[in-house]
């Protein structure tokens, strides 16, 4: 275990991250229930969904895209199908396995929903950020997504391009 503190510099960054990791996710889901009638995570899974092959999952997979547990995101999904917005069904190469799939009216729901969410993340961080920080930006997440994620779980669907 490491007893070395971090400087000033080091945690008064630290805080502010915290900041951002915090009030972040707020201002989104705020923006979603209020436009959307959906929640930050219920979106994510919406979008997650919108972005797979024939927008079917493995519940396994669509857990590791956004970092939720079998049990929150069996209830999640439950509430999203009793909205029509998602169909659950038996994996056909596992039976063991269970697939979800973005219907037709989850599909609209999300296409509804995108423009504000992306009016809502540009004003929360890219409008105040010039294009050297976005730069920046990328840099540092990839750096630490490199230690967090190095499999790419949560990013699969949005592979930064190579340069």
């Amino acid at each position: 275990m490491s007893k070395q503190w971090l400087t000033s510099e080091q945690l008064a960054t630290w805080v502010r991250l915290t900041a951002v990791v915090e009030l972040l996710p707020a201002a989104l889901d705020s923006q979603l229930r209020r436009d959307a009638g959906l929640t930050h995570f219920e979106y994510m899974v919406l979008a997650m969904l919108s972005e797979a092959p024939e927008r079917t999952l493995r519940m396994t997979a669509l857990a590791a895209r956004t970092n939720a547990t079998l049990p929150r995101l069996s209830h999640v999904v439950r509430r999203l199908e009793d909205r029509g917005l998602v169909e659950r069904f038996p994996c056909p190469q596992d039976g063991r396995a269970t697939n979800a799939r973005l219907t037709e009216a989850g599909w609209q729901k999300v296409t509804a929903s995108a423009p504000g969410h992306v009016d809502n993340v540009r004003h929360h961080v890219f409008e105040v950020l010039s294009p050297e920080q976005v730069a920046q930006l990328a840099g540092i997440t990839d750096a630490i997504l490199d230690r967090l994620d190095p499999d790419d779980v949560m990013t699969a669907p949005c592979r930064r391009p190579t340069t």
